[in-house]
């Protein structure tokens, strides 16, 4: 019978900001996370990862590679980022090439389980638990469904 390769997440070469705040067990390595910012525990931020400023994210989230988030965002539990399309038919295993980027501004919060592609996402935006985000999205709003879609402007233009 074989013995399993026991490896263990931790805090390795992260960039921290002041006053952040992070709550074990996590893997976060490679990154940088902003001032005033939390991370809950069960949270995977991968390598290149850049966090803004006051921005909470909560247990259970990932975020791959290549993914950038604004100032004053909130990640809800769960919420997964995919910078991997499977342009090949399947994972682009050793093939980072083909990975894509996400940007997210300022002022977005991302909800329970949604599901984030590589996209751009404008600021003051609201994604709704379970949301699918499959595009750009580049109009103020609360987005929700699979694949979100906008339900209702907000901000300045709503009013």
């Amino acid at each position: 019978m074989g013995q399993p390769q026991i490896r263990t997440s931790g805090i390795v070469d992260v960039t921290f900001g002041e006053r952040v705040s992070v709550v074990q067990p996590v893997n976060l390595y490679g990154c940088t996370i902003g001032d005033d910012c939390f991370i809950g525990p069960f949270v995977e931020i991968q390598r290149g990862v850049v966090i803004g400023k006051r921005c909470r994210i909560q247990s259970h989230a990932f975020l791959c590679e290549l993914v950038a988030i604004g100032d004053d965002c909130f990640i809800s539990h769960g919420a997964m980022f995919i910078n991997d399309l499977f342009a090949t038919g399947g994972p682009a295993k050793g093939r980072p090439d083909l990975w894509r980027s996400t940007r997210i501004g300022s002022h977005v919060s991302v909800g329970t389980n949604a599901t984030i592609l590589p996209v751009v996402i404008c600021d003051h935006v609201v994604i709704g638990a379970g949301a699918v985000v499959t595009k750009d999205i580049k109009e103020s709003g609360i987005y929700a469904g699979n694949p979100a879609r906008l339900m209702r402007r907000i901000g300045a233009q709503s009013r």
